[in-house]
């Protein structure tokens, strides 16, 4: 197997709660500290995302909620389009990629008009096809889709419409089980190597999407062929917010793109029987008839 250098997405979401000061701190952090390939933030038109009913119930979760409806804490968290142009430049500025995930398509019109490098689509909108068939017609760049809480025959579905538009090579898959957090019992990282199988010579890549504990599972994701990885990200996982539990905290991403930089430069094999390195040890200590 040929591996690809790692690339790493820390995703910001929603953990910036509603703060344009807190997200720039999330992209310098992401950039400078982390050293990240990509920060992700997200992007709701709430009022068409959600029915009358759920915009107007309690959060289920009134601890984490930043208004008296669910809809009211959702409008809290979110950033408009020239806020999103905002934290675009900033990224710019401090050299890391800015992408967003869409959940609507008022939202997928927006963010498109901002030409980031690669947009995402989330689990839970992976079905939304009038959506998907409008950005393979409208938007150029990379689309990433996750595949939570998806079935195998939605999954096709998804590709061979990508594969119908000429965009499947535009589209990296990521392996993902939708929970928050995840236990390792329920990662299923040898879904990874199914869809290798299936979709790695009809797309541009496969990715894996974590929301468990920890970062051991991101190496043998890494190992198993996905590529692309991306995990939530937040500045504190003590914060309010129904996120930041399932979140690594800066020093956790920092240390995830170490790991998988130094997991992708020792998966090689040995150019030579005897490595340089090992003739020296070879000459001093191998045993020698005497």
């Amino acid at each position: 197997m040929n591996y690809s250098k790692p690339y790493v997405i820390a995703e910001a979401g929603c953990n910036h709660k509603g703060e344009m000061e807190i997200a720039k701190e999330l992209i310098k952090v992401a950039a400078f500290f982390c050293k990240a390939d990509a920060i992700k933030f997200q992007k709701r038109c709430n009022k068409e995302l959600l029915t009358p009913e759920q915009y107007n119930a309690p959060h289920p979760n009134p601890a984490n909620s930043y208004g008296k409806t669910y809809g009211e804490h959702r409008e809290y968290l979110e950033f408009t389009v020239d806020q999103h142009a905002q934290l675009k430049e900033w990224c710019e500025e401090f050299g890391i990629t800015y992408s967003t995930s869409v959940w609507d398509m008022t939202s997928a019109k927006e963010i498109a008009g901002l030409k980031p490098k690669f947009i995402k689509i989330p689990s839970a909108c992976n079905n939304h096809y009038e959506m998907l068939q409008w950005l393979c017609d409208n938007y150029q760049g990379e689309i990433q889709l996750s595949f939570g809480m998806t079935t195998h025959e939605e999954e096709e579905k998804i590709v061979r419409l990508f594969e119908e538009n000429g965009r499947n090579k535009d589209l990296v898959l990521y392996n993902c089980t939708s929970g928050y957090p995840v236990p390792f019992k329920d990662v299923c990282l040898l879904e990874i190597t199914r869809m290798r199988e299936k979709y790695e010579s009809r797309v541009k890549a496969i990715g894996f999407s974590g929301h468990h504990l920890g970062i051991a599972v991101d190496i043998a994701a890494y190992t198993l062929g996905a590529s692309y990885i991306e995990r939530h990200y937040t500045l504190d996982r003590t914060w309010k917010g129904t996120d930041h539990a399932a979140s690594l905290e800066p020093d956790g991403i920092r240390k995830l793109v170490r790991n998988l930089n130094a997991v992708h430069e020792a998966l090689t094999e040995k150019e030579q029987e005897i490595l340089p390195i090992e003739q020296v040890q070879r000459d001093k200590l191998k045993y020698r008839k005497r």
